[in-house]
């Protein structure tokens, strides 16, 4: 004889279903947050990506030419100080595009190494703020709120002296690839130093 009734089994297959029904529904909010969460993200990083302002940048021999004032920033695509930044970089290159020059020269491109030398670059990103001639006004190193880019911008672009000259802010660490070499200089060259590319092995 069955210890079982009918009511009982009712109350276990409800039970049952009911988990059932739970598990069910909380799969189906965990894959709707996932996707949400999946195209948020990528809707962010397609939105202002230092892919897309590289691509949008001004080559530097034209912008050392063509009489506008230029902002050179210094980056790499694994720097996260300049993924940070590219909103606000996308949104003032989308202000003053018509004004100046914006130029993106990638640190892990051996190519910009005399331009890396010639600024000095040691942390990104290094922002190198160019007159109408093409000279060197100011530097700014680091993570820079929008509102002193864009006062720098607008001084740059008016010709007016930069408010925020030798800003700096949280940088991503950077070697460019040289080193200086001992060389047996004359005592009177008070200590020229000579630079040669390190082997990158």
């Amino acid at each position: 004889m069955s210890t079982d009734s009918p009511v009982n089994s009712a109350d276990k297959s409800e039970s049952t279903f009911g988990k059932r029904l739970r598990n069910f529904l909380i799969v189906m909010v965990a894959i709707a947050l996932g996707l949400a969460l999946f195209l948020g993200l990528r809707t962010e990083t397609t939105s202002a990506s230092l892919a897309k302002l590289s691509e949008a940048s001004t080559p530097l021999e034209v912008a050392v030419s063509n009489g506008k004032p230029s902002l050179v920033e210094f980056y790499a695509d694994w720097c996260t100080v300049c993924q940070k930044m590219a909103p606000d970089i996308t949104q003032l290159e989308t202000e003053y595009a018509d004004k100046m020059n914006f130029v993106m020269l990638n640190v892990d491109n051996i190519k910009w190494l005399p331009e890396m030398l010639k600024y000095r670059v040691d942390g990104i990103p290094h922002f190198v703020f160019l007159s109408q001639q093409g000279e060197t006004i100011a530097q700014a190193i680091g993570d820079q709120p929008r509102t002193i880019m864009a006062s720098n911008l607008e001084a740059l672009v008016t010709g007016s002296s930069l408010p925020y000259a030798q800003a700096s802010g949280k940088v991503s660490k950077f070697s460019a690839p040289v080193a200086p070499t001992a060389s047996q200089d004359d005592p009177r060259s008070h200590g020229t130093q000579v630079l040669t590319i390190q082997n990158s092995k």
